[in-house]
């Protein structure tokens, strides 16, 4: 029967993860039914033509990522194609969206496409992703000093704002060490990655009780080698990684941009310290909702830090609210249409 049902899913697996994908669209869109009516009332309110300009801050955005996959790359002996990777980044982001795993399955599904349309073995991916999150998050250190300053400017960097803003620059930084320190010596990383792969194991067996390997260890342990040594490739040319960090600066500095240009919408000049202390802490929250996009948690939190840092919760929940909605609308439709034609096997 096992055997039979193996079959199955070999024949039929890109239908099933298409019917996956809808099942959570469909659940994503369900999640933020409310928010989409909130959005429609107060569109009358704002200024329609600012809105617009939300498009090419996230074409900045988009063309960012691509800069710095392009960069990190390239450290590692590969030239990829500029509009492989700049639709390899709508289509992670639409699965990173509807699909509520703090980013693992916008991992998995880069290494799938970089396998699948420039021949990249999966940990060279894993690990250009991997270099990619500690890039973005490095640099949003720039962003959260210069919105300190901001807050501190106009006396709104209270105790409170102080500790959050503390809180995460060390979580951002002691988060980096320690994906570095595992990395950086084949003993850590094959004990570490080796330990989750035997526990994951153990949890498939649960279900699958005559699979007791699910995952390869031993084809494990050559991944985990082949993400070392690249890494140790990273090392020896960090000063080609200057372009990509700048980069990820860039595509920080969009997506506040973003959520800045729906205030302006609105026709309130909001301080942008408070904006940019919102948006990483609600960001942060994101990762670890079981929600599709954090819905909920996002939008409580971005409101709470930013009545904390001086801008009334009657302006900040509908700006949150409408700038959910608008990157998401923006977002999801060209992403899933990428998304399947590169289930298809012509998105390369």
């Amino acid at each position: 029967m096992s055997e039979q049902t193996d079959g199955f899913l070999k024949r039929r697996w890109k239908l099933i993860v298409n019917i996956i994908t809808l099942i959570a669209l469909g659940v994503l869109i369900y999640a933020i039914r409310d928010q989409l009516l909130q959005t429609f009332e107060n569109l009358f309110r704002v200024n329609a033509w600012i809105l617009l300009l939300i498009i090419p801050v996230q074409f900045l955005n988009y063309h960012a990522q691509t800069k710095m996959y392009q960069g990190m790359f390239k450290v590692v002996g590969n030239k990829l194609r500029y509009w492989f990777l700049f639709r390899t980044s709508v289509e992670l982001n639409f699965v990173n969206h509807v699909f509520p795993s703090g980013g693992v399955t916008g991992v998995s599904y880069f290494g799938v496409r970089m396998k699948d349309g420039e021949n990249i073995s999966g940990a060279k991916a894993a690990l250009v992703q991997a270099m990619k999150l500690a890039l973005l998050f490095l640099s949003f250190e720039i962003v959260l000093v210069a919105g300190l300053f901001f807050l501190a400017v106009v006396g709104k960097a209270n105790g409170f704002v102080l500790f959050v803003a503390g809180s995460l620059s060390t979580l951002l930084v002691l988060g980096t060490l320690a994906i570095t320190y595992i990395i950086g010596s084949k003993r850590r990383i094959n004990s570490f990655f080796l330990t989750v792969t035997k526990f994951i194991n153990r949890l498939i067996q649960v279900v699958r009780p005559k699979h007791p390997e699910t995952i390869n260890l031993q084809k494990a342990h050559e991944t985990f080698e082949d993400l070392h040594n690249n890494y140790v490739e990273f090392k020896n040319h960090w000063r080609e990684l200057r372009a990509p960090f700048w980069w990820a600066l860039v595509a920080n500095i969009a997506e506040v941009l973003t959520l800045y240009v729906v205030y302006i919408a609105f026709n309130e000049w909001v301080n942008v310290g408070a904006v940019i202390l919102a948006y990483a802490v609600a960001n942060f929250a994101g990762l670890v909702s079981v929600l599709p996009g954090g819905v909920g948690i996002y939008e409580a939190l971005m409101t709470a830090v930013l009545s904390a840092g001086g801008v009334p919760a009657g302006i900040s929940l509908p700006v949150t609210v409408m700038y959910r909605v608008l990157s998401t609308a923006i977002q999801i439709p060209p992403g899933y249409y990428l998304y399947h034609k590169a289930l298809k096997g012509k998105g390369s």
